[in-house]
């Protein structure tokens, strides 16, 4: 038996071959425990760094090999951590970062889930749940939170850092949102941030996947500040100082750095010339009820439910966006096009999905409402 891994964007996924005829749930349910009894006997690197330098807590994703994917485990390390600083009177900043150089967060390492949404596994309910709740923590966290987000900051990663006060860019920064292409949607609270970007390009980077890169990430919103790559240690050693900073303060220093950075500061905005065509677009879109080649490999159900999605949260308080995403994210377990994305693009990598429904007509409004139900006792609480 050879086993393969794809890393594409938001999703690391593991694989199997085996030349033994099985039906699809006992071969999903033995990946699974191939899958869990591999994290389990791991005896490498930490996955995550929790270490006390100065007077700050300094968070380090540590699996590069995989661009710094997140998985349960990660999860389950950082959220106490995060609360025990937060009433830690001798830490008084949090900075989260990605080690290797090459990402951040390359998103959720979710190739468990797969196979657990397959075969009914908890692991399904309890990647989104605890994700969400780690996200609503560091949106609600007290201190300054600051995300050095060089790298890929795709999905789950985008979730580690945007709701924090400060995000910090650098010319090696690439951002997307690509979960529609794999039959999923915007998640991590991307109900919340993206219809608070201008105009419609929260929208437009939900429902395509554009990626973002350097200084435009930072002229979009998604990060707060811009800083060459060469600086960031010279900034981290000035934060890990800090006795009790104001957010003021904090932004001082930020800004002093931001000042000194010339990569591309004379580049124009990528989309500059194209955000009054991206409002109007928006607004064609669902209006015509029919989409452009860009979006034409995308999952119809997904582009429904995220227009949906950040149609409703551009009125709620993040807590509210989590809980209705935790509410989206079990309907996409149920259903058939998150599975048919993963293979399309991770493990037959054809890029063809078989999209069911096809199209965007076929997905009915009686098929979305039913994904932004309650779930009643299962639902997310925060």
């Amino acid at each position: 038996m050879t086993s393969n891994r794809a890393i594409t964007g938001q999703v690391t996924y593991y694989y199997l071959h085996s030349p033994i005829a099985v039906s699809p749930r006992l071969r999903s349910i033995h990946r699974l425990q191939r899958i869990q009894a591999h994290m389990m006997s791991s005896h490498g690197e930490p996955e995550v760094l929790l270490d006390k330098v100065g007077r700050a807590g300094v968070i380090t994703m540590n699996r590069p090999k995989v661009l710094n994917a997140l998985n349960l485990t990660m999860i389950r390390q950082i959220l106490p951590q995060l609360k025990k600083w937060e009433n830690d009177a001798e830490t008084d900043i949090v900075i989260i970062k990605g080690a290797g150089g090459k990402a951040f967060c390359a998103g959720g390492d979710i190739r468990a889930v797969t196979e657990a949404g397959k075969v009914g596994d908890s692991l399904a309910q309890d990647f989104f749940r605890e994700e969400y709740t780690l996200n609503n923590t560091i949106g609600s966290f007290k201190k300054p939170y600051i995300a050095f987000i060089g790298g890929i900051t795709m999905g789950g990663g985008v979730g580690l850092s945007v709701h924090g006060r400060f995000r910090v860019a650098t010319e090696k920064t690439l951002f997307a949102m690509p979960e529609t292409a794999i039959g999923l949607f915007p998640d991590v609270g991307g109900g919340y941030f993206l219809p608070r970007l201008q105009g419609k390009l929260g929208l437009f980077l939900a429902l395509t996947g554009f990626r973002l890169k350097g200084r435009d990430v930072q002229r979009a919103g998604v990060a707060t500040h811009f800083v060459d790559s060469v600086k960031i240690p010279d900034l981290e050693n000035e934060l890990v100082d800090f006795k009790s900073p104001s957010d003021a303060e904090v932004t001082k220093v930020l800004d002093s750095y931001q000042n000194q950075s010339s990569i591309d500061s004379d580049k124009p905005f990528v989309l500059d010339k194209h955000l009054h065509n991206i409002d109007r677009w928006a607004f064609l879109f669902f209006s015509l009820n029919s989409g452009f080649f860009v979006l034409s490999k995308m999952s119809p159900t997904s582009l429904k439910i995220t227009y949906r999605q950040l149609q409703a949260g551009a009125t709620l308080s993040l807590q509210e966006v989590l809980v209705m995403e935790y509410r989206l994210s079990q309907a996409c377990m149920r259903g058939c096009d998150f599975y048919e994305g993963v293979r399309a693009v991770l493990v037959d990598k054809d890029q063809s999905p078989k999209w069911n429904p096809s199209t965007l007509e076929e997905v009915s409004e009686q098929s979305v409402d039913e994904c932004f139900s309650s779930l009643g006792e299962k639902d997310l609480t925060l």
